[in-house]
């Protein structure tokens, strides 16, 4: 079969037969499972090296045959290779980084494959990665789990693949020990290990897992919104990695930029004006609430006053010139209606051009909000309202609802609104019920309608329109 002929899945066809191969490979009791095959049509190509999914308005999951029939000989090892494609798109690895260069494949490549290695630890489905990569081979080493490894073991006995024994490779496993361990490594450390040691074309001659020089697929996925909420309800209740690897984005490095501030229509601000008071347990429209009361004060005048103090100088005959008579104003005070709320605005690499009129819609309720708002990508920045006015953003570019989760606790954050186009990746089970515990708001941005991620630890929702 040549590079321009597929077989689709037509009743009987191969495309069927490698179809119900991944739903066998599948975890069962998901109802998304179904969803999911209804929804991807599974395409036999050899126009990929290994296999791809195309998020475009009608996603493909496009899979090699010849590299099924060599290495995936069972269902745990054509589980992982499935798995593996679907965490690029559920990284955001397909959106945010439209032309990446052969080392930033290979920490892509490097991430997942050891996030899914602690998902899953047994060996029948490790083996896919220590049968597909040499340990004494580098940086193709990096790739796979190490000998005998155990999801559990302290990142002292953790035994080096042979390439990374060598004396000068002693940088490379740090970083490899701390990505098999609790510890955890970002994308950056092991970048900055790569880039010193290995070239763009040594990096390009490793055998990576899907299609890592196919077209820019990042505008397909806003059309296929669906099959990203599919694939968080099919991945959400499997097996959770003890502590997931730290950093979703290859710029785990903030960086700050000048948003340009944009008019956000007038339905815009109401909306979120309306959620706001809703997760501030406001009763009314109005934030300030104004109420009755009764000022009591004396003033002194020559009107006989009979108190004690009167009684007493007048019996030692020295009455008084001068009476303390008390005066009642009923007057009116405004007083809060609610908790101020704290504001948690997206500016990741999905924004994109839509963070300026985020910003401009935050604006318009700020008496409404914090006097911090929080940006976050994969970390947390706090800007002042005057920062926010002036368009400073602090970001990576990658997404990560985890560190929204992580400031929540830190600062005992109980009342939220997060703006955001509901693409903010997967957290774990602590994280999410920090966020459920929490009087959670979400006003979702683009093209998503049910924000799926956050569908299960959100009390109330809008959508915003641009």
């Amino acid at each position: 079969m040549d590079s321009t002929t597929v077989t689709g899945r037509a009743p009987g066809g191969a495309g069927d037969l490698l179809a119900d191969r991944i739903l066998d490979s599948l975890p069962s009791g998901d109802y998304a499972i179904g969803a999911l095959l209804r929804l991807v049509d599974v395409i036999e190509s050899d126009s990929v090296e290994t296999a791809a999914v195309e998020c475009v308005a009608s996603p493909r999951l496009m899979i090699n045959p010849a590299f099924v029939e060599k290495h995936c000989p069972t269902s745990d090892t054509l589980l992982m290779l499935v798995m593996h494609e679907l965490y690029h798109v559920l990284l955001g690895h397909t959106r945010q980084f439209s032309r990446v260069t052969p080392v930033e494949n290979l920490v892509f490549d490097a991430v997942i494959n050891s996030m899914l290695c602690r998902m899953f630890p047994e060996p029948s489905f490790t083996s896919f990665f220590t049968r597909l990569y040499k340990a004494n081979r580098f940086p193709e080493c990096l790739l796979r789990p190490p000998p005998g490894w155990k999801p559990s073991e302290d990142p002292s006995y953790i035994r080096l693949p042979a390439a990374l024994a060598k004396p000068d490779q002693r940088a490379a496993a740090s970083v490899y020990r701390a990505l098999y361990s609790e510890v955890g490594a970002s994308y950056e450390e092991l970048y900055e290990i790569l880039a010193r040691k290995v070239s763009e074309q040594l990096a390009a001659a490793v055998m990576l897992l899907g299609d890592h020089v196919g077209p820019a697929d990042g505008d397909g996925l806003a059309g296929s919104s669906m099959l990203f909420e599919v694939l968080e309800q099919l991945v959400d209740g499997w097996p959770e990695s003890p502590d997931p690897v730290r950093g979703r984005s290859l710029g785990e490095l903030l960086e700050t930029t000048r948003v340009r501030i944009g008019r956000s229509p007038r339905s815009n601000r109401q909306r979120l004006r309306t959620l706001i008071h809703q997760v501030g347990g406001s009763s009314g429209k109005s934030w300030a609430t104004t109420r009755w009361e009764i000022d009591e004060r004396s003033v002194q005048g020559p009107i006989p006053v009979f108190d004690r103090r009167n009684l007493v100088m007048r019996a030692m005959g020295q009455p008084p010139l001068l009476y303390a008579n008390p005066l009642s104003r009923r007057r009116q005070r405004q007083v809060r209606d609610g908790e101020r709320v704290h504001i948690y605005v997206d500016v990741s690499g999905s924004i994109g051009e839509l963070k300026g009129a985020l910003y401009g819609a935050v604006l318009d309720c700020r008496e409404l909000v914090e006097p911090q708002v929080h940006l976050f990508s994969t970390e947390v920045a706090n800007v002042s309202l005057g920062e926010l006015r002036r368009g400073i953003c602090h970001t990576t570019g990658g997404t990560s609802i985890a560190c929204v989760a992580d400031h929540m606790m830190q600062c005992a954050v109980n009342h939220a609104v997060l703006v955001t186009d509901g693409y903010v990746g997967i957290s774990s089970q602590s994280q999410r019920r920090i966020l459920a515990d929490a009087r959670l708001g979400v006003a979702l941005a683009g093209q998503q309608t049910t924000g799926q991620s956050l569908k299960d630890v959100t009390d109330f929702w809008t959508n915003l329109k641009f």
